[in-house]
Parts: structure tokens; sequence; C-alpha cells
């Protein structure tokens, strides 16, 4: 028998497992979850979960309030946590154009031209099953890919996937995002009230000037997010928008150069080994000039911060372990039962096929096409059989696919069917996301399986 609080040598507690599970599991969990709920005996304390108001008075104003109405959990989650989530998907783009693989046009062409084909085939092939008017509405639901779970699907073939394929699929996502981005400013904003979008656009240009004029204390930037956010909730235009404008008005530039840190660096060693040698109490209090200069190395080394990773940093582990598991838990309660055989026929399929096959044709075939008239060309280590098995990782929608779902049918845009579809729909993004994700790490395993022995047959001929 093993004493009690004693771990096993070599052998990890239940929470060091927790702890080192990939946050994709955590989204993965909490739709297990979510199902279980909505099919259950616990389905009425879930939904009336969902429906419990939240209310946050300052000065008699309620902050989360919509046209008069308190917003539900549900709709905290969908409208507030979720911009908080799109802010973050800000700061990743403006990284990606600045400095990452969004800024050099040539390397970027391509994944580029590839999320767009996976960005209209898929639609195309949407309407093409689910074409009556208040279907049409969930037309963009299969554009989108989720960055998070393609990348996570991808990691688990290891080693065998070569950097620059990684590289594309994630180049691709965030293309994807920005064209997500764009469809729910466009087309899932009514009613716009031009005086609250001008309010929360300005602020979103005062960080941006704040940044310019260097300045970077980050509770601020904070504070003015959640300002915009407020404007933009009240504006007509869907309220997470103003998390991506917001991220992309985060200073990137940091204050003091890497050369300059290293310089105050060999400064203070030399200073702190002449004190040293002095062989003082450790309790013993620095000299003032010491001290001073201990300072002016902290501010140089936080001054050295790029602050769009650092508040990056410091926001996406509250985004990925928190908020995606919330939003995946309030949006995956499919209702099983609800289906009738012929409604699997209209929206599901529609998600499922223009996720699996809309999104593998049109990542594939305009990568193809646009390589074969020579408008650019495949990256080291790609190949057209592995750029086949790639694409299928696009297929894998799930957040950003079941958001979409919850814009495309709300009780504002399609009235009393809104819960019927929306069930249907979210059936869809979930068949369709997993359908993709077994499919492309079976297919490209394969794939790059036979290239290797390929490669090695090769290797010993030669």
């Amino acid at each position: 028998m093993k004493a009690s609080g004693v771990k096993t040598p070599g052998r990890k507690s239940i929470f060091e497992y927790i702890a080192g599970l990939n946050s994709s599991a955590y989204l993965f969990i909490a739709t297990i979850i979510a199902l279980i709920a909505a099919n259950t005996s616990l389905a009425d304390g879930y939904f009336a979960f969902l429906n419990i108001p939240i209310s946050f008075s300052v000065a008699g104003f309620d902050l989360f309030q919509v046209h008069g109405h308190s917003m539900n959990v549900g709709l905290f989650i969908n409208d507030f946590l979720m911009a908080i989530f799109f802010f973050t998907v800000g700061l990743e783009i403006k990284h990606e154009l600045l400095e990452g693989s969004l800024s050099n046009f040539r390397d970027a062409m391509l994944p580029v031209i590839a999320a767009l084909g996976g960005m209209i085939v898929p639609v195309l092939v949407y309407i093409a099953v689910a074409h009556e008017p208040a279907q049409l509405h969930g037309a963009a639901i299969p554009m989108a890919t989720d960055i998070a779970f393609s990348l996570a699907v991808l990691a688990l073939l290891g080693s065998k996937v070569p950097t620059t394929l990684k590289v594309f699929l994630m180049t691709l996502a965030v293309a994807d995002d920005i064209g997500g981005i764009i469809v729910i400013a466009v087309f899932y904003s009514g009613g716009i009230n031009l005086l609250m979008l001008g309010l929360g656009v300005l602020t979103a240009l005062v960080a941006f000037l704040l940044g310019y004029t260097r300045v970077r204390r980050i509770s601020l930037y904070y504070l003015l997010f959640f300002v915009s956010w407020l404007f933009f909730l009240h504006s007509g235009v869907h309220a997470t928008i103003a998390g991506v404008l917001m991220g992309l008005a985060i200073p990137h530039r940091p204050l003091s150069s890497r050369g300059e840190l290293l310089n105050k660096l060999k400064w203070m060693s030399t200073e702190l080994e002449e004190d040293h040698k002095k062989n003082l109490p450790a309790h013993c209090f620095m000299e003032d000039d010491l001290l001073e200069k201990v300072f002016s190395a902290k501010v140089t080394l936080t001054n050295t911060y790029n602050l769009t990773q650092r508040m990056f940093r410091q926001v996406s582990p509250f985004v990925n372990y928190v908020i995606l598991p919330l939003f995946a838990f309030s949006n995956a309660g499919v209702t099983l039962g609800a289906f009738e055989a012929s409604e699997l026929v209209g929206i599901p399929l529609a998600i499922v096929l223009g996720l699996l096959v809309g999104k593998t044709v049109g990542i594939f075939g305009f990568t193809w096409l646009s390589c074969k008239l020579g408008l650019a060309k495949y990256p080291k280590h790609m190949t057209t059989r592995n750029l086949f098995g790639l694409s299928i990782f696009g297929g894998i929608g799930f957040t950003v696919a079941l958001f979409l779902a919850t814009l495309a049918f709300d009780p504002s845009v399609v009235g009393d069917l809104s819960s019927k579809l929306l069930n249907e729909a979210k059936m869809g993004v979930l068949v369709g996301s997993l359908f993709s994700g077994i499919m492309a790490y079976f297919v490209l395993r394969a794939i790059l399986n036979k290239e290797h022995k390929e490669k090695m047959t090769g290797a010993e001929l030669s």
C-alpha cells in the first residue's frame, strides 16, 4: 500500500496530468459535457443555467444590458468573453502581419490563396445543399477553420510533419480568421448606430495613438478595450469586432532594444559583482546608488517587451483554458432527440459537406492551380500529395464555426425558427469537424509515411 500523498517516482499526479493537457483537450471535454447535459435529465438545468441573467451596474448603468434587457450567461459568453478571444486573434494577426508569416508578401501569398479557396468553395457547397431562404443565413458557417484544434490534431503526427506544412496551416488559419472577421462585421451586423460605432472606433484609435506616443501602461489598454466593447455592443456591429480592433491597436514596437538590455545587464553584472565582494550580510540594505541602478535595469527589461506579445501571453491562457471551454460548453449542447431524418439532409449535411469536402477542395484546388499557373510555388517539403492531406485539416471548424452559427441563426435574424435551425447547425459543425479531424489525421499520416519510405528507398539506391 502506498503512503497517502506520496507520488510514485516516474508517474505524474492527477493534477500534473490535467495541467499538462493541451488546451484543445479542454474544448473537447467541455463539448462532451455539453452534449451529455443537453440530452439527459440534466437538460432543464443546463438550459436554465445559460438563461441566468447577468447584471452589473455602475452609477445606475447596467454594463451588460442590450436593448433594455440584461444579458444572460449564454449571451455574456458569446458577446463579451468571445470579444476577449477575438482580442487575442487581433494581437496574433498584428504579429503575423508585421513580423510573422504574413509579413512577407511572397511567402504569405500561397496560404492566403489557399484560405480564399477554403472560404469560397465551402459556401458554394453549402448553398448547393441548403438553399431555402432561412437556411441561407448559415452559408458562412463552413468557412471557418479552428486554428487551435487543427494545429493540435496536426501535432499528433509529431516530427513526421515538415515545419513548412505547420507554418502553411497556421498562416492559412490566420488568413481564414481575417476572412471570418470581415464576414461577421459585414453580414452579421444590423441596425447600425453610427454614433456608437464611431465612438467604438475612436476608442481603438485612442489606444493606437497612445501606443504611438510610447505609452505602455497595460491596465489603460485593458480599460480602453472594455470601453470600446461597450460602444460596439450598442452600435449594431457585433461586439467581438471591438476585440479585433483593439488587438490591432496595441503597440508592437518595444521602448528599448535588446542591445540596450544586453549592455545594461553587462553593466549590472559588473556592479553586482563588486558589491558581492564586500561580503555584506544577505539582509543588508543595498546602497542607494546600486538600488537606483537595479531599478533602472528593471525598467529597461520591462521596456524590451513587445507589448503585443506581452498582452497575448497574459490573456491567452485565460482564453484557452477558461473562455473557449466555456464557449464550447454553452454552445455545443445539441439536442439529438429533436431531429427528424429529413432535417439531417438540410443544414447539417450542408455544413458537414462544406467543412469536409468544400474546405478540402477549396484549399487544395486553389493552391494547386495557383502553383500550376506559375502564380506561386510550393514551399520546401510540400508536395501535391501532402498538400491534399493538409487541406483536410481546414475542415476542423469547431469554435469559430459554432460562433458563426449563433450569429447566423439568432432570433433577431430567423425569428421563431432560431432554436431549431441553430441546433441543426451545431450538429453539422460538430460532425463535420470530427470527421475532418479523423480523416485529416489518417490521410496525412499515410501520405507522410509513404513519402518517408520513398525517400529512404531513394537514399539506399543512391
